[in-house]
Formats: C-alpha cells, structure tokens, sequence
C-alpha cells in the first residue's frame, strides 16, 4: 500500500487525569492495533502523550472512547501531512534541534 505525501493525518496531544504506566501501556497497545493510528505515545509518568492519526479511516470519537477511563484532556490538535511526520522522524532532526536551540 503506497501513501502520497500530502496526505493529511490529525495529531492529538492529551493529558490525563488517571492514568499510569501499566495503564498507559495497554491502552497504546489497543491503539497501535488500529489501522489509522500512525503514531501513538502514552507517558504514565508525566500523564501526557499524543496520537497521530488517519480520520479517513478511524474516527476521532473511538480514539478519545479508546482513551475515556484515563480521562484525557485534549491539549492541542494539529494537522500535519506524511511527509512533514516522515521528515520529523529523521534521527539528524532531532540531533540538528538540539543543537540549534
């Protein structure tokens, strides 16, 4: 299955309520499994995370019920295209942001 690179996905930053790391792990498991979420990341510790996700082919509303009993707050969504969650996940990139900031 080939992706363009303008397609466009929606990212999801969240804290929680009540969550912790054996909790958070589940539940990112359970979403990992579905086909529209491209990246996922749930920190019991710090009670934040994110998701990144195709809404073409899984809607908001099963992610925040996937995520209901850790009560998330929704802290930011953004939309961002293949290409641009592609180049962000370069290694350099992260080594060329720390240097520059």
């Amino acid at each position: 299955m080939s992706v363009k690179p303008d397609k466009r996905l929606t990212r999801i930053n969240f804290r929680f309520g009540n969550i912790n790391w054996e909790r958070g792990t589940i539940k990112q498991y359970e979403l990992e499994k579905e086909l529209g979420v491209w990246r996922i990341f749930l920190n019991g510790y710090a009670k934040n995370g994110f998701v990144i996700f195709d809404e073409e082919l899984i809607p908001r509303e099963k992610i925040l019920e996937t995520l209901k009993d850790l009560e998330p707050t929704v802290v930011e969504e953004k939309t961002l295209t293949v290409g641009e969650l592609i180049e962000s996940s370069y290694s350099w990139n992260n080594i060329l942001g720390k240097i520059e900031s």
